[in-house]
């Protein structure tokens, strides 16, 4: 492996993935994703999509999900730092309802590798951010969920600093919580 070090977390599945970064007075160089590397290293996954988002300070883009359609996800940030955070929901997980959350940035070059059945989310830390995502399936507009990103049953402690205005999408804060989703899935 050696071109990449590999972090699990407290909750299974979840991988934190800092890459050998190689640099010199002309700048740097990495292999952001290598097959065989993150193969021996567990994630077996072939990714189908790659998206690219840009943000200002402040936004919070989640906690998503697919329902019918889900995704594996390779996340990283090329620009500025985000907050990246997921919550489990995986039927039957001795985890189910836990977040686990990330420091994402140009600077740390980490990536965090999301198995399907979470739903995820990431707020925008720095004056700007530029987030990429590898997925191992194709986005469905139609099958889209989510969960309130400040539902007091999981708790997620985002790192809001005071005065810190949150930009969100219309639907974003409008999802209903761990509860309702329990509720519909009757877990």
């Amino acid at each position: 492996m050696g071109k990449i070090t590999v972090e699990t977390c407290q909750i299974e599945g979840l991988k934190i993935i800092t890459p050998t970064v190689f640099g010199d007075a002309r700048g740097y160089f990495m292999e952001t994703y290598n097959y065989n590397d993150f193969k021996e290293a567990g994630i077996d996954q072939i990714f189908v999509q790659d998206n690219q988002s840009a943000s200002k300070r402040g936004v919070l883009r989640g906690m998503h999900f697919q329902k019918n359609y889900p995704q594996d996800k390779l996340v990283r940030v090329t620009k500025g730092e985000v907050f990246d955070a997921v919550i489990d929901l995986r039927e039957g997980s001795e985890t189910f309802g836990q977040w686990h959350g990330v420091l994402l940035s140009e600077e740390n070059k980490k990536q965090f590798f999301i198995p399907k059945g979470f739903a995820h989310g990431f707020l925008v830390l720095s004056e700007y951010a530029e987030f990429c995502y590898k997925c191992t399936d194709f986005y469905h507009p139609n099958d889209e969920g989510g969960i309130l990103y400040n539902d007091p049953e999981v708790g997620i402690e985002w790192p809001i600093p005071e005065g810190m205005e949150l930009i969100m999408s219309e639907k974003d804060p409008k999802w209903n919580g761990i509860a309702a989703y329990k509720e519909e899935r009757n877990l």
